[in-house]
């Protein structure tokens, strides 16, 4: 078996990076695509390779020489690259496809050698590889039949959202056999390339030979084999963290993302932390429906998203200010409204991450569940060395929760001594409590004016691609400072229609946060059985482990799991307080994937 590689494009979309070099000449994490390739094919005991090459062609042949690790290295020019397409290029090298037994392959792709080794195994003849279709996928798509042959070649104008879950994208990999190439695909791309031009793709003859009765093309779909397809610097970025050069390196690479992991289908996110049971489908439905306008009408001001927030909360609209996120308030809140602080660790660092640590006075619980309450905070920070008072509450990431009637009494000690008080609920709606446990009411913020409670609205109501939350106070001076610190567009149409229907949906949410604490319950359970680990009980949505025995520091377990399951966790180890011991936090999802999250943490027993 002999194999073609495609590698005469200019690679335009890459913009500086292919201005004096090929696509094939990028180098992804230190190597180049085209010797990655060539590995592999040597690897599986490919020996010969014929090369089109086009755009700076010769920097390509002095790089790859004649021979290539004992293959033959055989060369075809197509010499109007800028003027054709793939098709051309491939038809030039026509004869060859009749030689053997052929490979093709497209050079802009990198994966690794499990997905040729599939495909050169598999007992078909005539195979397309194809992988499920995935939001980040560009190119090709097609539709299978019950035995796998290739139903429809689907273009632009038959493309349905509605039907992606059927859809299958062309790896831009496929196996001919001599027999087919000799009967089938060569006459046919020559009939093509002379009736509609070089200007196309070669995929399109394929499709024509997918309508014959008899068509011998079969997909083999892939199974979580890793590839990917390099077409813009975005995807460079990508590729450069899936194919990192160790196990280490990836998790540093994804880990160091903070999001956007919809570009990895395959990843089980348990670092980020959400309501796994809200916002229900229906109101996922509404959203839809009104996506269009949404995505073509301008938000509203400042004025209407506050007076929106307030019904939300059911609070005073002067005593409350929207952010993009909770994190973009807390940093106009840190630096500059809250002078010296003090601040009980481990925390969520977005808040001392604001201030000069000089302005930051700590408090670290002495016992191995990071536990305090009221009493220990008033006796540390009860010598008026602060000018506010910083409470997470649940904390993050210890789940430590302080009560309402201490909180209570908190917000009357911290008055009587003249200091802030700034209360971050972002999770206090997972609370496995009777009665009241929020600060949001008029009443306590009027009374109240040196408290200011911080939320986000994506951790608990599990819309964390809104980028919403408030910072509310009874001091309208600081609102409306805060107000003025943020652009009067800081939240999109998406977040701000999210809060426009929410009312109709509040029985879901309180219905979602109960069947969250009983989830919760499970998982705490299971995770109990993880005999390395000693779990952290935990009012919020996530748990705090500590590890423990030896076998794994907090950093090799989180890289363990993303390389072994595709599990990705938060490791806490370097958090200020910790000292370098070692930390986990885990999220709590649901049912299925924390018991998926379990039975791989087991497995390091």
């Amino acid at each position: 078996m002999q194999a073609i590689i495609l590698a005469a494009g200019m690679g335009r979309r890459l913009g500086a990076l292919t201005n004096n070099n090929t696509k094939c000449m990028l180098e992804v994490n230190g190597i180049k695509l085209i010797d990655r390739t060539l590995d592999i094919l040597d690897e599986l005991n490919i020996r010969r390779v014929i090369l089109v090459v086009g755009y700076n062609a010769q920097n390509v042949v002095d790089h790859v020489g004649d021979k290539y690790k004992g293959m033959e290295i055989t060369y075809v020019e197509n010499s109007i690259y800028d003027k054709t397409n793939n098709i051309y290029s491939l038809f030039l090298a026509r004869e060859h496809l009749l030689e053997d037994d052929t490979l093709l392959l497209e050079s802009d792709l990198i994966f690794e050698s499990d997905v040729v080794r599939k495909i050169i195994e598999d007992s078909d003849p005539n195979i397309a590889l194809v992988d499920k279709y995935e939001s980040w996928m560009d190119g090709t798509v097609v539709t299978l039949d019950n035995d796998n042959k290739i139903a429809e070649f689907l273009g632009k104008d038959r493309f349905r959202y509605s039907d992606i879950d059927h859809y299958y994208k062309t790896v831009n990999i496929y196996k001919f056999s001599k027999e087919f190439s000799t009967t089938h695909y060569v006459p046919f791309l020559e009939a093509y390339c002379h009736a509609l031009g070089k200007n196309e793709y070669y995929e399109q003859v394929l499709k024509v030979i997918t309508l014959l009765d008899d068509s011998p093309l079969k997909a083999l779909p892939l199974d979580g084999e890793k590839w990917y397809e390099i077409d813009d610097v975005q995807d460079l970025d990508i590729a450069s963290s899936i194919f990192a050069t160790s196990d280490e390196e990836r998790f540093r690479a994804i880990s160091s993302r903070f999001g956007g992991y919809w570009r990895y289908p395959h990843l089980l996110d348990f670092c980020y932390l959400v309501n796994p049971y809200f916002p229900p489908q229906q109101m996922i439905d509404e959203i839809k429906a009104s996506f269009e306008t949404l995505m073509r009408e301008y938000p509203s001001g400042m004025r209407v998203n506050s007076l929106l927030a307030a019904k939300y909360f059911g609070i005073n609209q002067d005593y409350v200010v929207v952010g993009n996120g909770a994190a973009e308030l807390i940093k106009a809140l840190v630096e500059q409204h809250m002078g010296r602080t003090g601040v009980i660790y481990p925390t969520f660092e977005e808040y001392p991450n604001r201030a000069a640590q000089e302005r930051i006075k700590s408090f670290v619980p002495q016992n191995d569940d990071l536990r305090y309450d009221a009493e220990d905070i008033m006796r540390y920070f009860g010598d008026g060395d602060c000018d506010t008072l910083l409470l997470i509450n649940p904390d993050n990431p210890s789940g430590n929760y302080i009560p309402y009637d201490d909180l209570m009494r908190l917000i009357a000690w911290t008055k009587e001594r003249g200091m802030r008080f700034v209360v971050d609920e972002s999770f206090v709606d997972f609370v496995d409590v009777e009665g009241e446990f929020s600060l949001l009411k008029d009443e306590i913020l009027e009374g109240n004016p040196h408290l200011s409670v911080v939320k986000s609205i994506s951790k608990s109501y599990g819309v964390p691609g809104f980028r919403l939350g408030v910072v509310a106070s009874g001091d309208k001076d600081l609102i409306a400072r805060l107000k003025k610190e943020v652009a009067i567009w800081n939240i999109n149409s998406f977040g701000e229609f999210y809060m426009q229907i929410y009312e109709k949906y509040h029985k879901d949410y309180l219905k979602a946060c109960e069947l969250f604490r009983e989830e919760r319950k499970l998982f705490y359970e299971e995770l109990q059985g993880v005999d390395y680990l000693h779990v952290i009980p935990s009012q919020a949505n996530y748990f705090l482990c500590e590890i423990r025995g030896g076998r794994y520091s907090a950093r090799e377990l989180a890289v363990r799991l993303l390389a072994d399951y595709d599990i990705l966790i938060k490791d806490c180890s370097s958090k200020a307080a910790f000292n370098n011991r070692n930390y986990i936090r885990l999220a709590v999802r649901d049912r299925k994937d924390n018991h998926r999250l379990v039975e791989a943490l087991k497995t390091y027993m």
